[in-house]
């Protein structure tokens, strides 16, 4: 029987050719717009990279933030938030009291973000019945990367043979994993943790690559792996593996290497009996009583 997790991973390729060839024009950030992307969780994640990508595309200035950290009184053109469920309080609060311009980006049009927000971008089609959100933060990147004049064919090509290709045992036994990334796939890395804990109740950290060798590495050993979402440094393997750790690196667009590491989590997860669909003290939204 397959989870709903799983059907979700798999058709993750679809879902983005689906998103980069419906890219909104007018609500998303326009090209000089100083711009603030927020979220929760996996969505905190995607606006990190996708922060970066836009500065890199030349965009304009842009920053993320988890939505309960946003600095009050900062100057921007607009907020550009992004919530799978469009009810999660910190979202909510946020953008019922900004002044600024307000987009988000959700996958259920009839919830409190349809009020919240200025302009709604719905991608219902990329929504998931699994506690556990893969697809639709993907597939939200794919359309942001798409709207900055990326070229997303190899990244969904990527996608389909990281969604087809048999997983490692190694990395299904594993003790511990240690995710990196560099520019925009920090975000990334940060995410592929988030899943392995949510999911199989992993022992994962995550950080920049350049920062790893910075204490983090401390940890590397047998039966521990240390997994690049990207290019990894010159040098970083050969250190990993001096410490008998495994070093993972599969050379796939970043995006697609995250759907590896989100297939790896619910391997893991059915290895110790636990259900991803439904991880153990999560709901689909954080929604706080007042």
């Amino acid at each position: 029987m397959t989870t709903h997790t799983e059907a979700e991973i798999a058709s993750q390729p679809s879902c983005w050719q689906r998103a980069v060839a419906n890219v909104p024009a007018g609500a998303l950030p326009a090209r000089g717009e100083r711009v603030a992307v927020v979220g929760c969780g996996t969505s905190w994640f995607i606006a990190m990279a996708y922060a970066v990508l836009r500065e890199r595309a030349g965009h304009g200035e842009t920053d993320a933030f988890a939505a309960s950290e946003f600095p009050e009184g900062r100057g921007y053109d607009r907020v550009l938030a992004l919530t799978r469920s469009g009810t999660t309080t910190e979202v909510l609060d946020l953008l019922g009291r900004t002044g600024t311009r307000t987009t988000a980006i959700t996958a259920d049009p009839e919830t409190p973000i349809r009020d919240a927000a200025q302009d709604l971008i719905v991608l219902d089609y990329a929504d998931e019945r699994s506690v556990v959100q893969t697809r639709f933060a993907t597939t939200q990147l794919a359309m942001l990367r798409a709207s900055l004049g990326e070229d997303l064919t190899q990244a969904i090509a990527d996608a389909e043979r990281a969604v087809a290709e048999p997983l490692p045992d190694a990395l299904v036994a594993a003790e511990q994993f240690s995710f990196l990334g560099a520019g925009w796939s920090v975000g990334l890395a940060q995410e592929a943790a988030l899943k392995m804990r949510e999911a199989s109740r992993s022992w994962t950290e995550a950080y920049p690559a350049m920062e790893y060798r910075h204490g983090p590495i401390s940890i590397a050993g047998p039966g521990r792996v240390t997994w690049m979402l990207g290019t990894a440094p010159e040098g970083l393997r050969a250190q990993v593996e001096a410490t008998g750790g495994t070093f993972v690196e599969s050379g796939l667009d970043p995006m697609a290497e995250l759907i590896r590491a989100q297939r790896v989590a619910v391997a893991r997860a059915f290895a110790r009996g636990l259900n991803p669909d439904e991880p153990m003290h999560l709901t689909r939204s954080v929604i706080l009583s007042s």
